[in-house]
């Protein structure tokens, strides 16, 4: 028996080849445990990883159905450990407790006998599916750059295709859904259409409207079948907010922008308009590019400046829009190599999900990693609006 840096281990001096080896006793694992240290046993995330949760820590965290379901209690009612919460229909304060039914209920009861229902208002509400199934799904959806496919989903947690498919609709369009976000400072905005590209027929139908119309030439014709087939966006980000630190060569990050993305029937004006007075405030300096639509701007009062894309202009001094056309680009790559198709009744959900992971997946103006899925499991835990 000997000590290495205080630790109690035994050296088999007999070992083949005539090597040494060290047999640990429990006294070295209680300490590696307890020094928090990486280990075959103790896994941890490395200080280099981007990651700011990963499946390790996911996996101590909700191991199972049960911590998944006590978790919800905790976070939704339980005011401390000893269970005590407000009850609805004593209106005070009880000390509620678990019980174990052949219905396999999921609740906790009060000494009147009134059940609350944790899942209950919930995305999981009445739903048979594994609360830890659903957790993992949140978690996949979070730690993935550009999104994970319902099929995908399907083999990772083998459950059915519908059953992926309606987890991940409830957590795009519930989850995932910010609402009425509020941009300000610096904003640019641009449209976009999302589609298939033109076949050889469309091709030859836009050649074909473009000599049967006077003064129509054939990418005209092209823009008015991407009007007729394509389903439109509207996008507006907010510029990240910068400082200049002494010494340092590039501007450093204070605040990162949000987005909105948004399915609109056309891009009208009036349409348009819409959605920036509800999101856009005022005072606010908007970069736009020189579609038609965005030519009133300055008379209605906004501070409007424009980039002329049509004469190759991209970046005029501090005016451009490649944030968001860096998100669009985002969202159609995405679309792309993960999902292939999307319909347009659910194309704003898919929107939804890629704007509200561009603006966290990066770390805040103090240099903290944003835990993305412990703020989609909070919001889990609220009733659905």
């Amino acid at each position: 028996m000997g000590t290495t840096n205080g630790l109690d281990c035994e050296r088999d001096d007999s070992a083949a080849n005539g090597f040494n080896s060290v047999a640990v006793t429990p006294s070295l694992y209680s300490f590696v445990m307890a020094q928090n240290l990486t280990t075959r046993k103790n896994p941890q995330r490395s200080k280099a990883s981007e990651s700011s949760y990963s499946l390790m820590e996911f996996m101590r965290d909700f191991p199972d159905d049960e911590t998944c379901l006590v978790w919800l209690w905790k976070t939704r009612y339980a005011l401390n450990d000893a269970n005590e919460a407000h009850c609805p229909k004593c209106e005070e304060i009880r000390t509620f407790k678990r019980y174990t039914t052949a219905q396999q209920r999921q609740s906790w009861t009060c000494p009147v006998g009134h059940h609350i229902h944790p899942t209950a208002g919930t995305i999981f509400h009445k739903s048979s599916t594994s609360l830890q199934l659903w957790f993992f799904a949140m978690y996949l959806m979070t730690s993935t750059r550009c999104g994970i496919s319902a099929k995908q989903l399907e083999r990772e947690l083998g459950v059915t295709y519908k059953t992926a498919w309606r987890m991940f609709t409830l957590i795009r369009n519930v989850l995932m859904d910010d609402g009425e976000v509020a941009l300000n400072g610096t904003v640019e905005m641009d449209e976009t259409f999302m589609g298939g590209k033109p076949r050889l027929a469309d091709k030859r139908a836009f050649a074909a409207t473009a000599a049967a119309t006077p003064g129509m030439s054939i990418k005209q014709a092209a823009r008015k079948w991407s009007n007729e087939t394509k389903i439109p966006g509207f996008g507006m980000a907010e510029r990240n907010r910068v400082e200049w630190i002494d010494g340092t060569p590039k501007p450093t990050v204070t605040q990162y922008g949000k987005v909105v993305a948004r399915v609109v029937p056309s891009i009208q004006a009036a349409t348009l308009n819409e959605h920036m007075v509800r999101h856009v405030e005022v005072d606010t300096r908007i970069y736009t590019d020189e579609v038609p639509a965005y030519r009133g701007l300055t008379k209605d009062g906004w501070k409007h400046k424009t980039v002329r894309h049509k004469e190759s202009v991209y970046v005029d001094g501090d005016v451009h829009t490649q944030q968001i056309d860096g998100f669009w680009s985002l969202v159609k790559r995405g679309i792309d190599g993960t999902h292939f198709h999307v319909s347009a009744k659910w194309l704003q959900g898919y929107l939804n999900e890629y704007a509200w992971r561009y603006y966290r997946r990066r770390k805040d103006g103090q240099g903290n990693p944003r835990p993305m899925f412990l703020e989609m499991a909070l919001r889990s835990a609220l009733p659905i609006r």
